[in-house]
């Protein structure tokens, strides 16, 4: 039986933080019920177009998963196992955030399955998380923290954000170092990206907000690297550090351009050598399900230059980097193959190296992966 991941959206939220262009809102809760409703039927669409397949790994994002009740995550997770084979040993993870947590709300999220936390922290400093729009504080994080692992979480994971306006460089390492300190056994760590339409754009074009510059942003990105590193932690993709044993399947799962469905509002999915997407809209997308049609707005064949340019650029996001062997296996031929030219021209400028094993970025190339990602396009 072939595996498959799941990515199962939760469109709302308590507050949008200010840099935030996710599919999500606030102001709508009263809709959650009827969410859910449609939710169960779009799972049980694809209960049969998927059989045959058992599910490795479930993600529940956002928006916040975790605004959701314990009852009502279960009710999710109950239809899950109606309609799917769940094996035995997925990971399930959930993202939540502080501030939408307690200890009963956590032991029922446990007890319904979910074994893989995601906690949003973003910040260790009050006067950035406040400057993000978040509606917590640090120690309400640590609460939650506390909580979860008397619930019974053991795998978690805390996602930091650097290059944030009024951050230094030693308000970052000293969120690193807090983090650390706590035993979080896997980092997520993104520098910010301002995105148009959200606050933060028109803040940062009004002059309201000033980032940190490019040397700042890269003497953060690698002292996390080196950091982390000298505290055991493998860093296994670009923004992502783990201790053994602890990396996230689902995420990897991505990188390797593989199949997964998406479920919910907005959600996208690779399946059959198609990528589509549902409707954005909440109300829509309840509306299509409530009368038995598919919330599916777009759909795209992917071609196999397509396939193979995914395959490259997402894989190369891993520090292991692309497998010669694993890609023969599924394109039969080698990336040298069709890119030739352009690897040995990557090579000469530093940014990728290879064996007969695997090609990888080098540190160079990991500082200019887009540059890199740019040139795995094909006509």
């Amino acid at each position: 039986m072939n595996s498959i991941a799941l990515y199962i959206h939760i469109p709302f939220c308590e507050k949008k933080c200010h840099y935030c262009d996710f599919n999500s809102y606030s102001g709508k809760n009263h809709l959650v019920d009827g969410y859910i409703k449609a939710l169960k039927k779009e799972m049980q669409q694809y209960g049969e177009i998927i059989k045959g397949h058992s599910v490795a790994t479930v993600f529940f994002g956002g928006g916040t998963p975790s605004i959701l009740t314990g009852e009502q995550m279960a009710e999710i997770m109950e239809t899950l196992r109606r309609y799917y084979t769940l094996e035995e040993q997925a990971e399930i993870s959930m993202e939540a955030n502080p501030g939408t947590l307690n200890f009963h709300k956590l032991k029922a999220y446990y007890k319904s399955g979910i074994n893989r936390l995601s906690m949003g922290l973003q910040s260790c400093q009050n006067h950035l998380l406040k400057t993000l729009g978040r509606i917590h504080s640090f120690e309400e994080y640590v609460k939650n923290l506390e909580d979860a692992r008397k619930a019974g979480f053991t795998n978690i994971n805390t996602d930091l954000m650097f290059s944030l306006p009024g951050q230094t460089e030693r308000d970052w390492q000293e969120s690193l170092e807090k983090i650390v300190s706590l035993g979080i056994p896997h980092i997520s760590a993104y520098s910010l990206i301002v995105e148009e339409g959200t606050p933060f754009f028109s803040w940062v074009e009004n002059k309201k907000i000033i980032l940190p510059d490019e040397e700042v942003d890269m003497n953060m990105y690698h002292y996390t690297i080196e950091y982390l590193k000298s505290r055991g932690y493998h860093h296994y993709e670009i923004s992502n550090y783990a201790k053994n044993g602890f990396e996230c399947k689902h995420n990897i799962t991505y990188w390797h351009n593989e199949h997964y469905i998406g479920l919910g509002a907005g959600a996208h999915s690779y399946f059959d050598q198609k990528r589509f997407n549902n409707f954005a809209d909440i109300d829509k997308y309840i509306h299509l399900l409530g009368e038995g049609s598919s919330p599916v707005e777009e759909e795209i064949l992917v071609s196999k230059n397509d396939e193979i340019a995914e395959t490259m650029f997402l894989g190369l996001r891993m520090m292991e980097g692309i497998s010669i062997d694993g890609f023969f296996k599924r394109f039969h031929t080698t990336p040298l193959a069709i890119y030739e030219d352009t690897l040995e021209k990557l090579r000469k400028q530093g940014l990728i190296q290879w064996d007969e094993k695997g090609i990888w970025l080098t540190s160079k190339g990991i500082d200019l992966s887009n540059v890199v990602f740019e040139k795995m396009l094909l006509d």
